[in-house]
């Protein structure tokens, strides 16, 4: 049993380091003194309730788990900085997977007491909580002091490369570099931070090397599944989804129990990192013993089909929902939007992106993550600003009917301005540093996160989100059908034609959703040029759009944004002449209900 019959997905991203984190007086790379972090606490009711207001129902609160940082606490010792990338470290270097992060708690002693506390408040809200599950790999210094017992490594035979019930896959004496020790390309030459692995691991991203780049997951050391990934994609060896606990190597029967304490705790779910580097034998035991135990758990996958890595012939992202996962990433959606400012794509090129599969309406769909660039950058997306963020979305979370994303701070317009540390000015908000967000200081000013401190820009960018998420609850959207309305409108002069241009829908891109249960009809117009407003648009909707659903003799046409009616237009001029719209703005979507 899925999760996939419920409402339908609206996810909030957060990372907890600096969701909450007001400090303005940091430095690139500083410490969490020097540049403040965000905790459990600031998560409080007033921001849970203006996200649920906003029309959010799930909060995906990335970074939780204890993984590898450069900041000590009692009991618990700074990993070598050699080890982590940046001052904070990465939230998908795990130290410990029983644990929490004790950087968000305010006492650090109690973080786990903190961050259940925090689960109680999200449920308290109806708000379902997700958390990061990262299979594939773990930090280099990885040792759960929670449960000691269930560490990885423990039991493990290091005299070879593979075992099927070693946990880690170790470097032999003829691997590339040299032989040991494993030497990472951080460790300084004078010694002071030092680090020799003399039982060398395989690297996070499968690189078999005694001598990780800079490039690689070096701080991190791959987890086997019970398959030697360098003897091809193959799994077919592996377990079934009914086999016993004692019959699945050992990896699996501590992935197993992870999952299970997560639960215990009330997490309602895992987006899963990097899914596809994962035998689906796996996923599928797993998957369904973690909805024996409660029946609606959420997964998603991050997954790309075109990684080298991916254990599937199959197309990954159909794969590993037949595997039982809700939702996966869509990639290439996100990738074919982004080449409109890029790369010269046009909008009529999203057709070929539009499909009947399941997949098409069980992707999870996003502007910004935390691995993305910032819609707001100067220097991407064609340096338009925010309001590139209007036209990207909508079209985005109005095409089908899986989840829908927001990263924190895309609403407020987030640029990620010059360099936060490790990774450098890379148009993206640090995961690896103490680091804040400007874009939404107003906004939390205090640990008020009142709407009405936020003025400009901004604030009308996060009206308008908030206005977006509320419409795909909507019928049409949650459940309804889709066509792509382009194909029809090439040849018609007035559908956004620009001067020079021989064809139509270069910027402008149209669809109808259609929910024959509820009789509702939107018609979506989405304008993505960046400057230029299209005036005496015309656009044809043919018969075969309604599918089913009667025709009726006219149809009035609100537009669900501003509540504004567009007037009133025929069945035949729908269908023949086009429906006429005076003007649709620049960077905007304009989403008319036909009401009969």
């Amino acid at each position: 049993m899925n999760a996939s019959h419920e409402a339908r997905p609206r996810i909030y991203q957060l990372l907890v380091r600096t969701f909450g984190n007001e400090c303005q007086s940091g430095r690139p790379g500083g410490s969490r003194e020097e540049n403040g972090c965000g905790k459990f606490v600031d998560i409080n009711a007033a921001a849970l309730r203006s996200l649920k207001a906003m029309g959010f129902t799930h909060l995906w609160l990335t970074g939780v788990l204890e993984h590898a940082s450069t900041t000590a606490y009692p009991h618990r010792p700074a990993d070598q900085a050699c080890l982590v990338k940046g001052r904070a470290g990465s939230p998908y270097a795990i130290r410990d997977y029983f644990d929490v992060c004790p950087d968000y708690a305010e006492n650090p002693e109690n973080r786990l007491e903190e961050f259940v506390a925090l689960l109680q408040r999200c449920h308290d809200f109806g708000l379902r909580v997700l958390i990061d599950f990262v299979p594939n790999h773990v930090a280099r210094s990885y040792s759960s002091d929670v449960k000691p017992e269930s560490t990885f490594g423990l039991g493990d035979d290091p005299r070879h490369f593979f075992l099927r019930d070693n946990h880690f896959y170790y470097l032999q004496g003829d691997h590339p570099g040299g032989g040991p020790p494993l030497r990472l390309p951080l460790a300084s030459q004078d010694g002071s931070c030092h680090y020799e692995e003399w039982l060398g691991r395989v690297s996070g991203n499968n690189v078999v090397h005694w001598q990780p780049s800079v490039n690689d997951w070096y701080e991190t050391v791959k987890l086997n599944y019970g398959h030697d990934f360098t003897q091809g994609r193959d799994t077919s060896h592996l377990p079934g989804p009914q086999a016993s606990h004692s019959e699945v190597p050992k990896t699996w029967r501590i992935m197993d129990e992870i999952i299970a304490y997560w639960q215990d705790l009330g997490v309602d779910g895992f987006r899963a990192d990097m899914a596809h580097m994962i035998p689906l034998e796996f996923w599928r035991w797993m998957i369904q013993r973690s909805r024996k135990r409660k029946p609606f758990t959420y997964w998603m996958a991050e997954a790309y089909d075109n990684d080298p890595a991916k254990l599937s012939e199959q197309h990954i992202m159909d794969a590993l929902l037949e595997s039982g996962f809700d939702a996966v990433y869509d990639d290439p959606m996100y990738d074919l939007l982004m080449a409109l400012y890029d790369e010269g794509k046009w909008c009529n090129d999203i057709d070929h992106f539009l499909f009947t599969g399941e997949r098409f309406h069980r992707s999870l769909r996003y502007g910004e993550n935390h691995d993305e660039v910032r819609l707001a950058h100067p220097r991407e997306w064609g340096g338009h600003g925010m309001a590139v963020g209007r036209p990207v979305c909508a079209t985005l979370f109005a095409l089908g009917r899986g989840p829908i994303m927001i990263y924190h701070g895309q609403e407020f317009g987030e640029q990620a301005l010059g360099a936060s540390g490790f990774a450098g000015d890379n148009a993206r908000t640090t995961i690896f540093d103490y680091a804040s967000l400007p874009s939404m200081r107003e906004w939390i000013a205090g640990k008020t996160y009142d709407d009405r401190k936020v003025t400009g820009a901004p604030r009308a960018l996060r009206d308008w989100y908030g206005r977006l998420l509320h419409l795909m609850a909507e019928p049409a959207f949650e459940r309804g059908e889709l066509y792509g309305l382009n194909y029809a409108n090439r040849d018609q002069p007035h559908f956004g034609r620009l001067d020079g241009e021989t064809v139509s829908g270069h910027w402008l891109y149209a669809f109808l959703r259609r929910d024959p249960a509820s009789g509702q009809k939107f018609l979506c117009l989405v304008n993505f040029h960046p400057h230029q407003s299209m005036s005496d648009v015309r656009v044809c909707v043919p018969r075969e759009a309604f599918g089913e659903m009667p025709w009726a003799q006219s149809y009035e046409m609100i537009d669900r944004f501003t509540d504004a009616s567009h007037g009133v237009t025929s069945a035949e001029e729908l269908s023949e002449q086009g429906m006429f719209v005076s003007s649709i703005p620049a960077m905007s979507a304009v989403f008319l209900e036909l009401v009969e």
